[in-house]
């Protein structure tokens, strides 16, 4: 059985959903913001650090990103021009955010491969980490305040339930030591 990485609060529905999300987005985007940070650690603390966002951003993150384009999209699309403005915007951001992620990727998977490095990779670490918290904070504040409220007053209950399970569907466990 897997561990869970985080305490859920019993059962929620698909906004507390998405925002359990967003949450972890912002957790690991500081995780990548305090390996920039840190001074003295062990090297096989980085590289545990480093897989930890790299994990996520390589496999989580692109989940919640097909969240919402294949399954809130398509049911908010045509509510109304202030929904589609915002859904638009939202789906531009993902794309903005790809070489952002890139660039964070491509030192984590450094830091994993070679933690010794880590003080010659910190400032370039500490410069991508500070960029994508920058967007994802901007982003996942719009999404908070113009997309997500949309769900529980324009979706019928039945339309939310199925979006929370085509959500579940796509959480599968990664099999051992995948990167």
């Amino acid at each position: 059985m897997p561990i869970p990485l985080h305490v859920t609060r019993g059962p929620m529905d698909l906004v507390d959903t998405l925002l359990d999300c967003h949450a972890r987005i912002r957790e690991y985007a500081g995780l990548a913001r305090k390996i920039a940070a840190a001074r003295g650690i062990e090297p096989a603390q980085i590289a545990s650090a480093a897989a930890d966002v790299q994990r996520y951003f390589r496999h989580g993150l692109p989940r919640h990103v097909e969240d919402e384009e294949q399954s809130v999209v398509p049911r908010l699309r045509g509510r109304s021009p202030e929904c589609d403005a915002a859904l638009a915007t939202m789906e531009r951001e993902h794309h903005e955010h790809e070489p952002l992620l890139a660039r964070l990727l491509a030192l984590m998977d450094q830091l994993m491969a070679a933690p010794q490095r880590h003080a010659e990779l910190a400032d370039a670490v500490g410069a991508a980490a500070d960029a994508i918290t920058t967007a994802f904070e901007h982003h996942l504040v719009a999404e908070e305040q113009q997309i997500l409220p949309l769900l529980r007053t324009q979706l019928s209950s039945a339309e939310q339930a199925a979006i929370l399970a085509e959500l579940r569907a796509r959480r599968t466990p990664l099999p051992p030591g995948a990167r």
